[in-house]
């Protein structure tokens, strides 16, 4: 690079193929999802000197920069669970903005449904039981059952009700039902959450991800890269990153979420509040994530998330503040580290690309703020970025 680029910009985003991909590797969905996000860009990959994934390989990235032909001269392999890819996009802003790199390829691929299905490997009850977590696995702190506790807490301490954490999941599918791409669309209510079988109390299945085949990517770059580009910019204004527990002993307070960290970093840098946030893409392993996380990055009180998510306000269509608006983890997809996918949604709804689920402002122009915040592991490490047209 010739100067120091100040300003960073998402160029292109795009998902593989997703749902049930029986006849795919976790390799060739990182092709694709990489391939078209650099269509979607209308940039050569001889233009990408950086590269960022986790996930896939005995020497991730490494491995995957390979299988792409990739030979980058700035990585980051990063792995924080969920919200790996909101602090990956976050370093590699960084590094855009220092001159360490000029476009950095952030890419996501796995067969997590399918290999379930093939009998090539178990859905995991708990994380293992080395470290910290071997004081806790003997007891039956599987992961769901960590969320389940902390969903709990947070109905005993605010009077938070099962029907409201409900209607999160019953909103994320209306959204998911104007999305081709998601892999559950079909209508579900408060009712028929409440009444389906129990995954870890107070969880019930529809409270609970759905497990997807699935890639994602995201191409970052600097703004004399961005000039060149086919779609329009769509800028990181501003990030942040938390870390908090592995053990749940080492867990002040179930009902606070390390987004209320990152979060705040996030709109601070960014130099905007809550308040003037179009729309929010959101991690949602379960739907107390939602709820918790709303409330941590400043879009209700402490306490308040249970009465916010009523009265369909996170509708894509007509809603107060749209939330997940491609029906999230719940109804679109999941196939494990979903952070890449919220980038992918936001920005798509920021250049006006989301087709029926499209929000609009009051005034009927395109968004122009989002944010998009993964949680990673059990409330264990949150990345959060806002991003601007």
């Amino acid at each position: 690079m010739t100067r120091v680029s100040r300003n960073v910009a998402v160029a292109g985003v795009a998902l593989s193929d997703c749902g049930r991909v029986a006849d795919a590797t976790p390799y060739a969905l990182h092709a694709q999802a990489a391939r078209r996000a650099l269509a979607d860009a209308g940039l050569d990959r001889s233009l990408v000197d950086g590269f960022a994934s986790a996930g896939l390989g005995t020497l991730a990235p490494v491995e995957v920069a390979e299988y792409l032909g990739l030979r980058p001269s700035w990585v980051d392999s990063t792995s924080v669970g969920g919200s790996t890819w909101e602090v990956m996009a976050a370093h590699a802003a960084d590094a855009i903005a220092a001159g360490h790199a000029r476009a950095v390829l952030l890419v996501y691929g796995s067969t997590a449904r399918s290999d379930i299905k093939a009998g090539r490997r178990t859905g995991e009850l708990s994380f293992g039981t080395r470290g910290p977590l071997q004081f806790e696995a003997p007891y039956g702190h599987t992961l769901i059952a960590k969320y389940a506790m902390a969903a709990r807490r947070h109905m005993i301490e605010y009077g938070t009700t099962i029907e409201q954490l409900a209607e999160v999941a019953v909103q994320a599918r209306a959204n998911a039902a104007l999305n081709p791409e998601a892999m559950f669309r079909a209508p579900i209510t408060v009712d028929e959450v409440l009444a389906g079988p129990l995954i870890a109390d107070p969880f019930t299945k529809l409270h609970c991800c759905l497990r997807s085949d699935g890639g994602a990517a995201v191409l970052l770059a600097a703004e004399e890269v961005v000039r060149d580009c086919r779609t329009a910019p769509v800028w990181v204004l501003g990030t942040g990153e938390h870390v908090s527990h592995a053990a749940m002993s080492e867990w002040p307070d179930f009902t606070v979420s390390p987004a209320a960290v990152s979060g705040r970093l996030a709109f601070e840098r960014a130099g905007v509040r809550p308040a003037e946030i179009d729309l929010a893409e959101i991690y949602d392993a379960f739907t107390y994530m939602t709820l918790v996380t709303l409330e941590d990055l400043g879009f209700c009180a402490k306490g308040e998330g249970g009465a916010f998510v009523e009265k369909g306000r996170l509708l894509a269509r007509g809603g107060e503040l749209p939330v997940n608006t491609d029906g999230g983890g719940l109804s679109a997809q999941h196939p494990g580290m979903r952070g890449l996918f919220l980038l992918v949604e936001a920005v798509r709804q920021l250049r006006g690309e989301a087709g029926e689920r499209q929000v609009r402002r009051a005034d009927g122009q395109l968004p122009a703020l989002a944010v998009a915040s993964g949680t990673g592991g059990w409330f264990c490490s949150s990345g959060t970025v806002v991003l601007g047209r």
